[in-house]
């Protein structure tokens, strides 16, 4: 029970003095799992703290399954309305995540990243080529924390400490007022942006999920991972679509200088809903193939890489995709 009080008091501490979590943008979020240490049969109790960077450029046209010209994306309509081109937008996320665990099996995750970002679109009154007077086009560049994360996890119901369970909070604490320079002759001036693209939600989210990892044999182990999340409340006539995210991944533990790793991230959001949500042009199913590599640099500190391509998108409406996200991060434990 002391031990559990212990955790609960640490997220409370880490929740007074940081400030966001990514808002994985739209459907396309990054979904690689990179605690291999937490989610792991030899997993030991302490503090980590792990500073992680993502880059993701949305500049791919995409519906359905397959890829459409932004000519084609002009003429497709959206709920009755003429459907909104956008041109590009590029990510940048600095997520730091601290996490400790005792040998009960208790332990806790805080992530609170930093997002840049910059968006263009063509608006609604486009040809796919040159924007046309009336169609709400802007561009943006963002940077501003985004939602605190808070996921709790025990992993208690077996010796090695292998099964365990994830129960957790995204709070509203990022921006979801950010606002750009609109392109439209009609409405020049400050405009608000997109829900989907502010660097907060504005909502809080419940999430929920499970884990098991195990050794296939001395030198290859593998992990698999579900998370679910889901907003309890609408803010200011917008609620994010519910997402599922799966992970399945496959290490080589033989080389104590490197470890190769292997993942299938599998990810599925529902519809954005609300007065100000998206609601034809969100959600999806998406599937990832990422590797990647981890090594050590001394007993406490270790980097990573991951190049995350996509082998499979059905999205729904027209959304922007990145053609490959790359992230690159450095832990330190104790």
């Amino acid at each position: 029970m002391k031990q559990a009080l212990l955790v609960l008091n640490l997220v409370v501490a880490m929740g007074a003095f940081t400030s966001t979590q990514a808002n994985a943008c739209a459907s396309c979020g990054c979904t690689l799992n990179t605690d291999w240490e937490n989610l792991n049969p030899s997993s030991s109790s302490g503090l980590k703290f792990d500073l992680r960077y993502d880059y993701l450029d949305q500049d791919q046209l995409r519906s359905g399954t397959h890829t459409i010209s932004p000519a084609a994306a002009s003429q497709v309509v959206n709920n009755g309305d003429p459907q909104e081109v956008e041109k590009d937008t590029k990510n940048h996320y600095v997520t730091l995540s601290g996490d400790y665990s005792v040998k009960s099996g208790w332990g806790v995750n805080v992530q609170f990243p930093y997002i840049f970002r910059s968006h263009s679109t063509l608006g609604t009154a486009s040809d796919g080529i040159t924007a046309g007077a009336g169609g709400e086009q802007y561009d943006s560049k963002t940077s501003n924390f985004g939602d605190l994360k808070i996921i709790g996890r025990y992993q208690g119901f077996t010796p090695q400490h292998n099964l365990g369970v994830l129960f957790g909070v995204k709070l509203p604490t990022g921006s979801h007022t950010e606002t750009g320079i609109s392109t439209d002759p009609t409405e020049l001036g400050s405009v608000g942006i997109d829900r989907g693209l502010q660097p907060g939600t504005g909502t809080t989210d419940g999430i929920i999920g499970a884990f098991y990892s195990d050794r296939l044999s001395k030198n290859f182990g593998y992990s698999v991972n579900a998370l679910y999340q889901s907003a309890f409340n609408d803010r200011d006539q917008y609620r994010p679509g519910n997402g599922t995210n799966l992970n399945v991944a496959l290490r080589f533990m033989g080389n104590p200088n490197y470890m190769p790793i292997l993942q299938l991230n599998a990810r599925y959001v529902e519809h954005d809903t609300g007065a100000q949500a998206d609601i034809y042009s969100t959600g999806g199913t998406l599937i990832y193939l990422s590797p990647g590599i981890t090594a050590p640099i001394n007993k406490f500190t270790s980097v990573y890489s991951f190049v995350q391509l996509p082998i499979y998108q059905r999205l729904n409406g027209v959304q922007l995709v990145p053609t490959m996200t790359a992230s690159v991060g450095i832990r330190y434990s104790y």
